[in-house]
């Protein structure tokens, strides 16, 4: 058992999600990861031999009871939740969306979240305190034509985040919504791919359309987002609650490839 403070990570075992759990471990806290891919938690495993992680689907409950108590078994207790799971959802217009995806993606980016957070929260408690960070989106602050499912569970995260803030606040328990734009790495290429066909035109010009959303036009990095968690969650964050912060490069528009 660590006497070091204690993260959990969902989704940690690769792209955002491993870079979150690197930076904490690299700081000193004991950290657990879970994530639903086998290969990759096995992977993050072997290549942090000092991390612990559980594989897991946080949208069903069973699995989270599970992760939690496998989190208690190896850690003792928790400091920081880090509610990073989500998938992207269907890149599709509205009326083309088969209502199974949308299930799937409101089950793990939102309900997800909420079995987590409810599970986490005792926990905080008998610390007198700690910290829940939300992984968001900047689809949060617009709306997202083609990814509805997506935007929904987003813009929905801020209102949970705002909530919890407000109930957790007399405990000392702090909460916070990170908000990333485009993030490079293999997720987002696949939504690029995915846009593309959609919109018959190339992936390239896809990623083009995205930069030029962000005023700074370019990219966020696993690094920009897994920086602004760790601040969030360590002690120059103490009166930093209820907040939804953009890590983008001040995202302009959502929408403006539809001109």
């Amino acid at each position: 058992m660590s006497d070091s403070r204690v993260v959990l990570v969902t989704g940690g075992a690769a792209g955002i999600g491993c870079r979150i759990a690197e930076r904490f471990a690299a700081d000193g806290y004991g950290v657990h990861v879970c994530d639903i891919d086998a290969d990759a938690t096995a992977n993050f495993r072997a290549a942090h031999p000092d991390c612990t992680a559980t594989v897991a689907d946080i949208a069903l409950t069973d699995d989270v009871d599970r992760v939690f108590a496998d989190l208690e078994k190896s850690h003792g207790g928790l400091d920081v939740l880090v509610n990073n799971a989500g998938i992207a959802g269907p890149t599709a217009p509205t009326d083309e969306i088969d209502p199974d995806d949308w299930d799937r993606t409101i089950a793990v980016s939102l309900s997800g979240q909420f079995y987590c957070a409810r599970k986490a929260i005792p926990l905080l408690r008998r610390r007198s305190g700690g910290s829940i960070i939300n992984i968001s989106s900047n689809a949060a602050f617009f709306g997202f034509p083609l990814r509805l499912p997506y935007t929904a569970s987003k813009w929905a995260l801020i209102g949970i985040t705002k909530t919890l803030a407000m109930e957790l606040g007399v405990d000392g328990i702090r909460v916070n919504a990170v908000c990333p734009g485009s993030v490079n790495g293999p997720r987002i290429d696949r939504v690029i791919d995915k846009d593309a066909a959609e919109r018959g035109t190339s992936p390239e010009e896809i990623r083009r359309i995205y930069a030029r959303q962000s005023s700074m036009r370019k990219f966020v990095s696993n690094e920009d987002v897994a920086n602004l968690v760790h601040f969030l969650a360590s002690d120059q964050g103490a009166m930093i609650s209820g907040q939804a912060i953009g890590v983008d490069g001040h995202t302009e528009s959502l929408s403006n490839w539809l001109d």
